[in-house]
C-alpha cells in the first residue's frame, strides 16, 4: 500500500449502514491503513442508486462492503461489481444463506431491524441514563439497583466501560476507589457476584496519568501521577476487592471491548 496514495472504501446498506461500517473499521484497524477513508450510504432504495455508485467506486480505485437484504439489490450489486471490476463484499448474505441453509427459514428482508425501536431498545436506552447518572459514585445509592458495579482507582477505564456495557443493557454504576475516602455502606450490601474490580500494572497507569495531566493543564510531578501514590492506591483497591470478594481483571492493555467480553461471560 503506497504512503502517498489515498484509498477509499464505500460502505452501503438499505438501512443505516452501521453493521458493514462496523466491520470495515475492525478490518481497518488490522493494518497499517491510516489513509483509508470510507464513505457511507445509507437508506438505498434503487437499483439506479447502486449503479452510480459502484461508477464511482471503480473510478476511485476502491471497493465496496455492503449490507442488502433486498435480493434484487443484492443481485445487482453482484452484477454491476463484476461488469465494473469492483470487489464487492457482501457482509450480510452469507450469513444469511447459513441460517436458511440451516434452519430451513425465510428472512424477513426487511432493513434496519438492528436498530428497530423494541423492548431491547428502551432497554438500552435506560441502561444509558443509569450509568451517565451513576458515574463516577455519584450516586451510591444505585449501587444497590445496578446490574453490575465496577470499582478500581482513577484512568481504570471504568467510565468508558460503563457506557460501553450500557449500550448492550446492562444497568452499570461504577465507583472511584480512593484511600482517603471510605467506601459506602451500599457497596457491601451488593452480591459480590455483581462486583467487578478493575486493576491495571502501576507503570502503565503512571503513563495514562501523566499524559491526563499534560491534557488538563497540571504540572508534571503532581501527587496524582507519582509511582508512590500509585502503588499506595492500587495496595488500597487490591485490599477491598478481596474484602468483596469480587472478580478482578487486569485491563493493561485490553480493549474496552475485550474487558466488556469477560464481564458478559461472567454475567451469565
Amino acid at each position: 500500500m503506497s504512503e502517498d496514495q489515498s484509498y477509499e472504501i464505500t460502505i452501503c446498506s438499505d438501512s443505516v449502514g452501521e453493521t458493514a461500517e462496523a466491520v470495515v473499521r475492525a478490518t481497518i484497524r488490522q493494518f497499517d491503513a491510516h489513509q483509508v477513508k470510507t464513505k457511507r450510504i445509507g437508506h438505498i432504495k434503487s437499483e439506479d442508486e447502486i449503479r452510480t455508485i459502484l461508477e464511482e467506486a471503480a473510478q476511485r480505485g476502491g471497493f465496496v462492503a455492503y449490507t442488502l437484504v433486498q435480493p434484487e439489490l443484492r443481485e445487482t450489486m453482484k452484477e454491476e461489481a463484476i461488469r465494473l471490476g469492483v470487489r464487492a463484499v457482501d457482509i450480510m448474505g452469507p450469513m444469511m444463506e447459513a441460517f436458511v441453509d440451516t434452519f430451513n427459514d425465510a428472512p424477513k428482508r426487511k432493513p434496519g431491524l438492528l436498530h428497530l425501536m423494541d423492548e431491547d431498545y428502551f432497554r438500552r436506552v435506560e441502561a444509558i441514563e443509569f450509568a451517565v447518572k451513576c458515574d463516577d459514585g455519584r450516586d451510591t445509592s444505585a449501587l444497590l439497583k445496578a446490574q453490575l458495579v465496577l470499582i478500581g482507582v482513577s484512568r481504570t477505564s471504568k467510565t468508558p466501560l460503563s457506557i460501553f456495557l450500557a449500550h448492550k443493557g446492562i444497568k452499570v454504576s461504577n465507583l472511584p476507589l480512593v484511600p482517603e475516602v471510605k467506601a459506602p455502606k451500599e457497596l457491601f450490601l451488593v452480591p459480590s457476584n455483581r462486583i467487578v474490580g478493575l486493576t491495571m500494572d502501576a507503570e502503565k497507569l503512571y503513563k495514562i496519568r501523566t499524559e491526563r495531566l499534560k491534557a488538563v493543564g497540571l504540572p508534571f510531578g503532581a501527587k496524582y501521577a507519582t509511582m508512590e501514590r500509585i502503588d499506595e492506591e492500587l495496595r488500597y483497591a487490591q485490599d477491598l476487592m478481596k474484602q468483596v470478594g469480587c472478580l478482578v481483571i487486569n485491563v493493561t492493555d485490553k480493549a474496552i471491548e475485550e474487558t466488556a467480553g469477560i464481564i458478559m461471560g461472567y454475567l451469565q
